[in-house]
């Protein structure tokens, strides 16, 4: 406790000591969550994301994807810290409209206020707490037919995953929560409690392709784990390699989130009801950062261009260049892929 001044006055508490060029508690990087720029550049400049924001990943190339023009109603469905929708809404005026989704209710209005701030008209902006199997319901309750495009980037944002707090990560000690909306469902750790060999197994083959799946479901069913660093330390004693547990970790964290989130089911019914969401000659954009993401897009764009939904989609899939990757290293695993939509359809 501060201790008062000769003339009784109590001092002002002294502020906590910024250690070192990058602390490594996210609780304490105070100078990155007020935006200092001295920081930020500096924590950039080795390759890292500032906590508490995110880099947008691949924004020339989804943007030249969409070819947004002045007067265009754009649809971002994973708004996030807004990086993407900052460019998209800019791109839109005079006269168009961002219409924003996310379902993290810290985050949300956090990244509103920043967008707002940017000076654009009120009108330009509607943002919307819904994932985007939503989309179609908030775009009937707006009397929108459409938009003129789409993009949908399916990461974790980086102030999710960094926040212990959040539980997504195993790099911190933390809950093992993982729910995107911390305010719906029930956390990783609830699930694996309640979930048999059979579900868990399924989670780990198909949601990261996990080859040890069987084996590690037999030790994780059933079993409570409240933190990230119980599940972390009882996965390292089953993959005594060093090397293969790094991976053999990474797979089980992103299945269990995908599992909490159901985030697969969420992508099926927006892939579903895409060509519907989109007016005529409409465009599409999804990034994607994992196999089981990118090989459902690439499926759904690939029927719909045989059966005439889609007039054009990409041929190839876009990758971050080296540049971006060594700024961004979480730009590394993303996929992009766009589509646009018939003219007739």
């Amino acid at each position: 406790m501060d201790q008062p001044s000769p003339d009784n006055t109590p001092r002002p508490t002294r502020r906590k000591r910024y250690s070192g060029k990058n602390p490594r508690r996210f609780e304490d990087k105070y100078k990155e969550h007020q935006g200092d720029a001295e920081t930020m550049s500096k924590v950039m400049a080795s390759g890292k994301t500032p906590a508490g924001t995110h880099l947008p990943v691949l924004l020339p190339e989804t943007l030249k994807a969409l070819r947004l023009r002045p007067g265009h109603t754009v649809a971002d469905c994973t708004l996030g810290y807004g990086g993407h929708a900052e460019a998209l809404l800019s791109a839109v005026q005079p006269g168009g409209r961002l219409i924003a989704l996310d379902v993290d209710p810290l985050e949300l209005p956090r990244t509103e206020s920043r967008l707002r701030a940017l000076g654009h008209p009120p009108e330009s902006l509607s943002v919307h707490r819904s994932n985007f199997a939503g989309l179609p319901k908030v775009l009937a309750g707006l009397g929108l037919l459409g938009v003129d495009a789409l993009l949908a980037d399916l990461g974790v944002s980086s102030m999710q995953i960094d926040n212990p707090a959040r539980g997504f990560s195993f790099k911190s000690e933390g809950p093992l929560d993982m729910r995107l909306n911390p305010e719906r469902g029930a956390p990783a750790s609830a699930l694996l409690a309640s979930a048999n060999p059979d579900k868990v197994e399924h989670w780990l083959a198909g949601h990261a392709d996990e080859p040890r799946a069987a084996l590690l479901a037999r030790h994780l069913a059933g079993k409570q784990f409240a933190t990230t660093g119980s599940l972390t330390e009882a996965l390292r004693e089953l993959t005594p390699d060093p090397e293969e547990a790094e991976l053999t970790i990474r797979r089980v964290f992103q299945a269990l989130r995908i599992a909490v989130n159901d985030e697969f089911s969420a992508l099926d019914s927006l892939l579903r009801q895409l060509p519907q969401i989109l007016l005529p000659g409409g465009r599409a954009a999804i990034l994607t950062f994992h196999s089981g993401e990118d090989r459902r897009v690439k499926q759904a764009f690939a029927a719909g261009l045989k059966d005439g939904t889609w007039s054009e989609v990409s041929d190839q899939v876009i990758r971050a260049g080296p540049e971006e990757q060594h700024n961004n290293p979480r730009s590394t695993s993303a996929k992009l892929r766009w589509a646009v939509r018939t003219s007739g359809y």
